[in-house]
């Protein structure tokens, strides 16, 4: 009596192999790879805080004002492919005169950005006409994937250079634990622009070529450690004007945010993305090929004592 070798029993034995191949390739090839800046975003991050900022038309300084700022990131994605990811960026800053008006070209401040990035180190690409060009670091909009417990270059564009930000230990944000880093930028000459020269201590000329001040004595970013994805950020920039030569201090607060942060609405909303992203990855490098391994063991070993046992066959004398 020989054995015959069902069909059905080497679909089950052929299907648990390759359900033992797909595991790991889930977990070490696609994971990675699905570790890549989104090209398709649309998110839009509110700051909100007290502030000082400099009103033009009453020539004076306007203190303990709420201060707002809005940034709109969308992807561009004709011009981004599978290495890079091109983001077009608008800041406004608003004083409670110009928020209402809903209108960035009468905003206080409005700031276009393009920023191209490699979609998996999130390190500056110079293509696809990015401005500021150059700039540099590891970290502005997000920061990489899989954060470490190290210090990161942050790109602040006031400064036109980078902020180095360190770890400092954990932080919950609407229940979600992120890595927080921070860091501040000491007073520094950042341009120029022509005033009368009375606002800076010079009544007796009439114009001169104020030099403008930067500093941000307070950075503050809580980033979620799988994604890279800013979940809160808190901020307390201040600019200023100062005579020519910069003797005599600051003369003019053009503006100074205390303490500008998210807004709870764009905490939520941040932690909401990072949790999906979250999601996603622990799906494919984990959840499905720990599946796909323990099925394909049971369907592998199935096959096996199936095949070994057969199906009796009778012979002809």
């Amino acid at each position: 009596m020989r054995r015959s070798v069902s069909p059905l029993h080497l679909i089950i034995f052929g299907f648990g192999i390759f359900l033992l191949v797909l595991a790991p390739m889930l977990a070490w090839y696609v994971e990675p790879r699905a570790k890549r800046t989104p090209i398709d975003t649309d998110v839009t991050t509110v700051f909100t805080g007290q502030g000082t900022y400099f009103d033009t038309d009453a020539v004076r300084e306007r203190s303990g004002q709420r201060l707002t700022i809005t940034r709109h990131v969308l992807g561009d994605v004709r011009d981004s492919d599978r290495h890079t990811a091109v983001w077009d960026v608008s800041t406004t800053i608003d004083t409670p005169r110009s928020l209402p008006l809903k209108d960035p070209r009468k905003s206080f401040q409005w700031t276009t950005e393009r920023w191209v990035t490699d979609r998996r180190t999130n390190a500056p690409e110079h293509c696809c006409g990015e401005s500021p060009r150059p700039f540099q670091g590891e970290a502005y909009l997000k920061f990489p994937f899989d954060l470490e417990k190290r210090t990161y270059r942050w790109w602040d564009s006031t400064l036109g250079a980078t902020v180095p930000l360190r770890y400092a230990g954990t932080a919950q944000v609407q229940g979600h634990r992120g890595y927080r880093f921070t860091g501040s930028v000491r007073p520094t000459e950042v341009g120029s622009r022509q005033v009368p020269g009375r606002l800076v201590g010079r009544a007796g000329q009439g114009q001169v070529q104020a030099e403008e001040w930067y500093s941000n004595e307070r950075i503050e970013l809580v980033a979620d450690q799988r994604t890279g994805r800013i979940i809160n950020a808190a901020i307390s920039p201040r600019l200023a004007l100062r005579a020519p030569g910069g003797k005599g201090g600051d003369r003019v607060t053009l503006l100074h945010g205390r303490g500008l942060e998210f807004t709870a609405a764009t905490q939520r909303a941040q932690v909401d993305l990072a949790k999906d992203d979250n999601d996603q990855l622990e799906l494919v490098g984990r959840t499905v090929p720990l599946i796909a391994a323990v099925t394909g063991g049971f369907l592998t070993a199935a096959g096996v004592l199936l095949l070994v046992r057969g199906r009796p066959r009778r012979t002809r004398p």
